[in-house]
């Protein structure tokens, strides 16, 4: 499957906010290995707060389509020197077939040829040890600091008591290729 990459625009923004909803919650989540379903209800973002993130200054959105189809998206925030990835989805139905590994190569990538970022960080639940150890196999270490996770009871709410996020991170390498 030939793949592209490519920076979102404002148009993409109802578009993103349904794919990061379908991977993430409810039972369309469940096709896939990255869902939160069984830990939260309710949706995870809405079009609004993806228009709001596309429009801020350092910050980006990057898409990974297949064709004309959008099947991956992830979310770039530059802090300081650093690049905070968020929000990196693949279709559940596409996921186990390495699209999320580009994704991420390209999301990081991105962040050094756009921001010099030299480290990404990142927050994921701290019970997901399969996404951790998805993450520590592509060079990001457990930062040992983690944070109580938010709730949004206008978006979505935790089925578990005491869900928190471990921070990630990786020292980007300056030699890098896609």
């Amino acid at each position: 499957m030939a793949l592209s990459m490519s920076k979102a625009e404002k148009q993409d923004a109802g578009q993103i906010a349904a794919l990061v909803n379908s991977a993430y919650r409810g039972e369309s989540s469940k096709q896939g290995w990255t869902t939160e379903a069984d830990l939260l209800v309710g949706r995870r973002t809405e079009t609004e707060e993806i228009l709001r993130l596309i429009s801020s200054d350092d910050s980006m959105f990057l898409l990974c389509k297949a064709e004309a189809e959008l099947i991956g998206s992830v979310h770039l925030q530059k802090q300081g020197e650093q690049v905070c990835l968020g929000m990196l989805v693949v279709s559940p139905s596409l996921q186990g077939k390495g699209i999320g590994k580009q994704l991420l190569l390209a999301a990081e990538l991105t962040a050094q040829q756009s921001w010099a970022a030299g480290k990404s960080v990142m927050s994921v639940i701290s019970c997901r040890n399969e996404l951790i150890a998805f993450y520590e196999r592509r060079g990001y270490r457990r930062t040992g600091v983690s944070k109580a996770f938010p709730v949004n009871p206008g978006l979505w709410m935790p089925k578990v008591a005491d869900l928190r996020l471990e921070i990630l991170e990786k020292v980007l390498s300056a030699n890098r290729k896609l």
